[in-house]
């Protein structure tokens, strides 16, 4: 009984990684473009991310330095009804606030206070450098969640952007190679045909 000798499969991914005789220096160059360019996608993510994360705490913490609470009063009744009540008004109205600064300055504004509440009723509002009423800032959790989101939305968008580098750089040496394997068949494709025909 005759045995066959038994053979060895490598896998096909790593081809290009190991000595072999088809092997060019393209398709080395072509599995170093690939390994790069993931590490660098991975790495330029992550950082990408966790930088964006940071500017964006940053940035709310440098809104909430500019920003100060001050209480105020309502100068007027506020009106007993939202104007144009929907599904995602929080049923509050606009109505004119004054208050005074500790300079002993007075100022007046509009906020949103709650329907019906009477003139003289007192309410916290965030006031600008500029005493105007603003939005209050975003602080703590939703800050952090905020700051979290913004990295996370910009980790895979750089990600991408490498990704994509990467994508052209290879497609050119792909072009390249087979152009390359182009110009090598027109020479030996009619030293083949003879051969075959001999």
């Amino acid at each position: 009984m005759t045995r066959t000798p038994s053979r060895t499969v490598t896998p096909l991914r790593l081809w290009r990684w190991r000595s072999n005789p088809l092997r060019r220096h393209s398709d080395a160059v072509e599995a170093w473009i690939v390994l790069a360019t993931w590490v660098l996608a991975l790495l330029g993510g992550v950082l990408a991310g966790v930088v964006a994360a940071q500017a964006s705490d940053a940035a709310f913490s440098a809104r909430r330095a500019q920003l100060h609470t001050v209480s105020a009063v309502l100068t007027d009744d506020a009106a007993r009804t939202p104007p144009n009540a929907s599904g995602y008004d929080d049923g509050r109205v606009w109505a004119a606030v004054r208050w005074t600064e500790a300079d002993g300055s007075v100022h007046t504004d509009r906020t949103k206070v709650f329907a019906g509440a009477p003139a003289g009723s007192g309410v916290t509002v965030w006031a600008n450098a500029a005493h105007r009423v603003v939005p209050a800032p975003v602080t703590g959790a939703s800050a952090g969640l905020q700051a979290a989101l913004t990295g996370a939305l910009v980790a895979p968008s750089a990600a991408a952007a490498v990704l994509g580098v990467g994508w052209v750089v290879r497609g050119r040496l792909i072009r390249r190679r087979m152009a390359e394997w182009d110009e090598e068949w027109k020479q030996i494709g009619p030293r083949w045909g003879n051969l075959s025909g001999a």
